[in-house]
């Protein structure tokens, strides 16, 4: 049987549902209080009105947000790139190989190692208020390798991605061709039972439009749902192939038409932020503002990786926002939750109001807005996941 708990005395609860607070599309409530029963909220409101419960716990004038959406992530890998990134810091050139350097210890590593790795990254994330996740394969690039790195993942998150076609590998350099048709055929078969998702990195370099058309739609018919690295560092065909197939997410949005733009202000499909890239390959940040301002639904995410952008840290990637992409703090304290739930189109996370998973972050401070006004600072101080407390 269910106990139920009041969390009271909150000097600013985001709720992000508007008819419960201000108006606003945060749904602030001061002086507030949220109940829990089971694993779901079931009340929320001023805390003088709070029903009785089984269980009170006092906030003390500290700010309740939903936990943290992280929707895009690559956690299943092995080996570091502290070398590379050291010389991109310092200005030297740098030939190691990048994502090929992962694919080699990450195909290298047992299954142990590999769930290790991904339980750490996990712990660290949800320490910061990350209490959904997304995560890829990709850094295996083999039939069994992929299918490895899902099933791992499958035992730690439900919103798992197929990401065969992440690069070419270099056993097929000669034969991009019979790739794809791998990708789209044995690997697949293999990853489909494992998977929610099927992503494709569509870039110079990597996939052209028409190979991640055939890609995606191959994933389709296996019942997986498209998202897309999409236009992170040229301008491509991803984004409008995004749109064109319902993709529940454009990932990094960097370089952007304006018919880019209209595209995905016109659709369905999320674009997913992920300043955590620019900041560690000093890359231009995609601009926030002109996508918030044409009416397109805006993720946050921190694309934790060990190349490009390896934090877990959702806050950082708030205050990055906030600093350098002209968001404002509560448009992306909206995006690092509700705008995370969208992109997995997920109705029962990312909000606090009756009928949401009871997933909740409590910050040190009277208010959201201190995630961008302070960072840097471990703001976290508890959080509540499927209505257990698991931090603090």
């Amino acid at each position: 049987m269910s106990s139920s708990t009041a969390i009271t005395h909150i000097a600013t609860l985001v709720t992000n549902d508007p008819s419960l607070g201000d108006n606003s599309p945060l749904g602030l409530i001061q002086d507030a209080a949220v109940v829990i029963d089971g694993d779901r909220v079931v009340w929320a409101g001023e805390s003088s009105k709070a029903p009785a419960t089984d269980n009170r716990v006092d906030a003390g004038g500290r700010t309740v947000l939903p936990g943290f959406v992280d929707s895009h992530s690559h956690l299943v890998f092995a080996g570091d790139r502290t070398q590379e990134f050291n010389a991109r810091m310092s200005g030297r050139s740098y030939t190691a190989g990048g994502i090929r350097t992962t694919v080699a210890a990450t195909r290298a590593a047992t299954d142990g190692e590999l769930e290790r790795n991904l339980t750490h990254y996990l712990a660290e994330a949800l320490r910061q208020g990350t209490t959904t996740f997304e995560t890829k394969s990709g850094y295996g690039l083999t039939v069994e390798d992929e299918a490895r790195a899902l099933r791992i993942a499958a035992a730690h998150t439900d919103e798992v991605t197929y990401l065969g076609a992440h690069i070419v590998p270099p056993d097929h350099a000669d034969d991009p061709a019979a790739y794809v048709s791998l990708v789209t055929g044995e690997m697949l078969d293999a990853c489909a039972p494992y998977a929610r998702w099927i992503d494709v990195f569509c870039e110079k370099g990597a996939f052209d439009g028409d190979q991640a058309r055939a890609i995606l739609t191959a994933g389709r018919a296996k019942g997986l749902t498209p998202r897309i690295h999409a236009n992170q560092l040229s301008y491509g065909p991803g984004v409008q192939l995004a749109v064109e197939l319902d993709a529940a997410s454009a990932d990094h949005c960097t370089h952007l038409t304006d018919a880019d733009v209209d595209a995905l202000a016109s659709g369905n499909t999320v674009a997913t932020l992920l300043p955590g890239a620019e900041f560690s390959t000093r890359a231009e940040w995609p601009d926030a503002r002109r996508l918030l301002d044409a009416g397109v639904t805006v993720a946050l995410s921190t694309d934790c990786n060990p190349g490009s952008s390896f934090t877990s840290s959702v806050p950082f990637c708030v205050a990055l926002a906030v600093r350098d992409m002209r968001m404002t703090p509560d448009e992306a304290v909206w995006s690092a939750t509700a705008g995370g739930a969208a992109a997995l189109r997920r109705d029962d996370i990312g909000r606090l109001s009756p009928g949401a998973y009871a997933d909740l972050t409590l910050l040190d401070a009277p208010s959201h807005v201190h995630l961008a006004y302070r960072p840097g600072v471990p703001l976290v101080s508890g959080v509540w996941r499927r209505g257990e407390r698991v931090v603090g």
